[in-house]
């Protein structure tokens, strides 16, 4: 493609960004840190999502020395809700590299940020043209579909090439977020608004058909049903935690008994094999409530059972993993979103019981 039809799509790209940007906080910023957290709290979430965690987190962790000195616990909990928290171990770990490597400073350098823990080569492409302001491409799902749909690129080679030739040098940080914005506003993967895009007449997808082309995607996973029931366990008026381990899913957030159901056995059945190890054979469940939830291909009914354990009863927990916690405390702990969702069911239980 002729350098001048790079520089039109520049030009009409930057100036509808322009008109056209919504007003987001990390937007109103030229602070390295603040970018790079907001670039990896947007990694597969929505903005609308991260938009409150944003603001939390820099108020609690307002520089990289702030963070690097935080307890892990205290990072997941500010993360609690958010999902994906391999990010917020990762964030921890490179702003302790940072400061022991960097002198507390964002690196300006790409290979020096892909080092860091949990920063690949979109997180440093964005960093690197929105902070720094150097002509780095950023390639997130958005920006991806809209240059595949603008010059149907044949493979991955193809659009990375074509994305470091098409950056702006002039102003590079403005032109990937416009990239991005475009994809996520006007350039949508299914009912796509061809006729607000600023680069319509550019588009060879809507040349070639007058419809979109398919933007290449990985293979979505099957989405599994499944049923994932959890005890709320009470004595003295402490609910039972325990602590996921550092190598699963949802690592090391304190959470509610409970796990994906294998085979014909009951919800109730299951929650007691969980239980075993705990003195609470009496204990009756009762089912409260259930929730629906979803985390990543699965898609997930959680029926909820309260088992009520006499209060003149010993209950020896099994290992540090697991601990008991006042229910008005449970929210100053790294939970996680299913263990909320139960919570609010046996509130809602407890109001209807009054």
């Amino acid at each position: 493609m002729p350098a001048q039809n790079f520089h039109s799509i520049r030009r009409k790209l930057l100036s509808w960004y322009e008109k056209n940007r919504r007003d987001l906080p990390w937007r109103q910023t030229s602070d390295p840190y603040a970018i790079w957290i907001s670039e990896t709290m947007l990694q597969q979430t929505q903005v609308k999502t991260v938009l409150p965690y944003y603001e939390r987190f820099l108020d609690t962790f307002p520089t990289v020395e702030a963070l690097a000195r935080a307890p892990l616990a205290r990072v997941l909990h500010l993360w609690s809700g958010l999902g994906y928290y391999r990010r917020a171990e990762n964030l921890r770990a490179a702003a302790r590299q940072i400061v022991r490597d960097h002198h507390g400073e964002l690196p300006q350098n790409y290979a020096q940020l892909r080092a860091l823990a949990g920063i690949g080569d979109y997180t440093a492409g964005a960093i690197l043209s929105i902070a720094f302001q150097q002509p780095y491409p950023a390639i997130d799902g958005n920006a991806r579909r809209v240059l595949d749909r603008l010059f149907s690129l044949k493979n991955e080679t193809a659009l990375r090439a074509l994305a470091h030739r098409l950056v702006s040098k002039r102003k590079p940080g403005n032109f990937n977020q416009a990239l991005m914005e475009l994809g996520a506003t006007i350039c949508a993967p299914a009912t796509p608004r061809c006729g607000a895009c600023p680069l319509a007449l550019q588009c060879s997808s809507r040349a070639r058909r007058n419809s979109p082309a398919r933007s290449r995607r990985a293979p979505m996973r099957n989405i599994i049903d499944v049923t994932w029931p959890l005890a709320v366990v009470r004595h003295r008026g402490k609910i039972l935690l325990r602590r996921r381990a550092a190598n699963d899913l949802l690592a090391r957030l304190w959470e509610l008994p409970g796990g994906a159901l294998t085979g014909a056995v009951k919800p109730a059945g299951a929650l007691r094999r969980e239980l075993f190890l705990l003195p609470i054979k009496h204990a009756k469940p009762l089912h409260i409530g259930e929730f629906r939830h979803a985390i990543t291909h699965r898609r997930i009914r959680a029926p909820i059972y309260l088992f009520e354990c006499a209060s003149e009863s010993e209950i020896r927990l099994p290992g540090a993993h697991w601990h008991w916690i006042s229910a008005h405390r449970v929210e100053r702990y790294p939970v996680s979103s299913m263990t909320k969702k139960a919570l609010a069911v046996l509130a809602t239980h407890e109001t209807r019981s009054a």
